[in-house]
């Protein structure tokens, strides 16, 4: 006797809204791609139960300065294009980027202490290397970050570049910035569901439009922290997904500057033997990080080598083919 098998399928009352980065020539800006994440009506890669219309996507990391903290594994793979962020963009664009993650790093105080003229010299730069979208990071350090943030929003005027980091401390200046130049924000917060809510609360309040935010929960890397990571991660897309409005936008995380803080990837110094190979271990771990994170809702991934682009591509491309299809 045969019996029907009921159906489990979950019904979502929310959506992730969508988030566009980069304008063409017909919306004001030079882009000759731009990228849309978000508008899922389900959790990751659950085709059965809802729409997932826009797939994730690879952002690649590029620096305003040759970073002098970075695994030799990484230096020897990018080369002499680490000494000028253009070539480095145009590189990383021909490896398969589909977004540029500029890092203005050389405005912090310890690295360079560059400032506002640099920093718009070196988006102008960037834009006119690359087509494609831009996200623009600060130094980390919160005067610097309104400093060159501003700088880099005003230069970019609208292409719908991702100013990065809009925190507690600085969202006023950021969200400003954005506001003037049709810019979208990064809002990160240390891992906490409630932080990340109340951040965007604040940002709406300065009536910046929420299809023009992005969430960083911030994320560890594997082995590193990744478990609490994906809880937190899981916790906030299944908020989105019951109608929690301040939770509804596209997930970024930095894949790359996490899984390469880690000393599998970073040194094959003092490593055990059973180890392994470094440089295939060391791309491993990136793309593994990378992965369980597109597996609990990140949009967006900032990587760092460009063999790992290619693997996490074609993850991302088997993850969005329907059962079947």
């Amino acid at each position: 006797m045969s019996v029907a098998m009921p159906n489990v399928n979950e019904t979502w009352t929310g959506k992730i809204l969508e988030v566009t980065l980069g304008a063409g020539p017909d919306k004001g800006g030079t882009r000759g791609k731009t990228v849309t994440v978000g508008g899922e009506t389900t959790l990751p890669f659950l085709h059965f139960e809802g729409e997932i219309p826009n797939k994730p996507v690879v952002a690649v990391e590029v620096r305003d300065r040759a970073p002098d903290d970075w695994s030799e594994l990484l230096v020897k793979a990018w080369g002499d294009s680490l000494k000028d962020p253009a070539a480095w963009a145009a590189k990383a664009e021909g490896l398969g980027a589909e977004i540029i993650a500029l890092s203005l790093d050389s405005a912090h105080p310890e690295r360079g202490n560059t400032g506002a003229k640099e920093a718009r010299e070196t988006v102008r730069q960037v834009l006119k290397a690359t087509s494609l979208p831009l996200i623009i990071y600060g130094p980390g350090q919160p005067d610097k970050d309104n400093e060159v943030l501003v700088a880099a929003a005003e230069e970019a005027a609208g292409e719908r570049v991702a100013l990065g980091n809009c925190e507690e401390k600085n969202y006023r200046t950021v969200v400003a910035a954005a506001l003037a130049n049709n810019q979208v924000v990064i809002a990160k917060t240390p891992i906490d569901v409630n932080l990340a809510k109340q951040l965007n609360v604040l940002i709406g309040d300065m009536r910046l439009d929420r299809d023009r935010i992005l969430i960083d929960p911030t994320t560890g890397a594997l082995g590193y922290g990744l478990e609490y990571t994906y809880s937190v991660m899981e916790r906030v897309r299944l908020a989105a997904l019951t109608g929690d409005s301040a939770l509804q936008q596209p997930l970024i995380v930095t894949a790359g500057y996490e899984a390469w803080r880690a000393k599998e990837a970073r040194t094959n110094d003092g490593v055990p033997t059973q180890w392994g190979d470094w440089a295939k271990r060391a791309v491993l771990w990136e793309a593994n990080t990378a992965v369980t994170l597109l597996e609990t809702g990140a949009d967006i991934l900032v990587l760092r080598h460009p063999e790992t682009i290619p693997l996490v591509k074609r993850a991302i491309a088997g993850l969005m083919t329907r059962a079947g299809a």
